[in-house]
């Protein structure tokens, strides 16, 4: 079941890669910085096709790390499957498929990661994209207000997502911030994580 974007709700399928560049302060997979299998392209793609599931998400860590991770979006495309990336945004999404809805977090200073942001990014994303905040703090609310209508997020892509870092800001507290700023911006929960355990995998 996709928890998070726009698409939160439907059934969907999860291609998992391992490895991450980053080590976001509150990284709910770090089981995914090692491990794993090396796995044929096709046979992945066969394996994720046969759910019978429209939607399928490729994910991580950080898929683009693995150099094969956009052969493997366009084979899932060609078998007519709706694909969507979740990517750190520290990795160049030019590479990405033009049928891939790609939801792009970008990482506000309480990540830990902020440095890692590749701003080049901003210009490669498409209206049907989505970006992503996890918001850790008042702090990151705030950077992440301010970087939204720097770049006119708002207008650039399909949706901008605000995310409350489960366990750490209140999630009540941040949809306030966001209404008495008026921000064009969707609150989300990590749903999967309000149906089931929040440390549960394979939901």
């Amino acid at each position: 079941m996709q928890g998070e974007s726009t698409h939160a709700g439907k059934p969907c399928v999860f291609v998992r890669l391992t490895g991450c560049n980053l080590r976001c302060t509150w990284c709910d997979s770090a089981f995914t910085f090692t491990g794993g299998v090396h796995r044929d392209l096709e046979e992945v793609a066969q394996e994720a096709h046969a759910f019978g599931i429209h939607t399928i998400e490729v994910t991580g860590g950080e898929p683009l790390v693995q150099k094969n991770a956009p052969r493997l979006m366009q084979r899932l495309l060609d078998l007519g499957h709706e694909v969507l990336l979740e990517t750190s945004g520290s990795r160049d999404i030019s590479v990405v498929p033009e049928g891939v809805r790609t939801i792009m977090d970008l990482k506000p200073p309480d990540s830990g990661e902020v440095d890692a942001n590749l701003w080049e990014n901003v210009g490669h994303l498409r209206p049907h994209d989505e970006v992503k905040f996890v918001v850790a703090s008042r702090r990151d609310y705030e950077w992440s207000r301010e970087i939204t209508r720097q770049h006119g997020l708002a207008d650039r892509v399909a949706a901008v997502l605000f995310s409350p870092a489960w366990g750490l800001v209140d999630p009540t507290a941040l949809a306030d911030w966001i209404v008495a700023d008026r921000l064009p911006v969707r609150f989300q929960l990590q749903l999967h994580k309000v149906l089931w355990d929040p440390e549960a995998r394979g939901v």
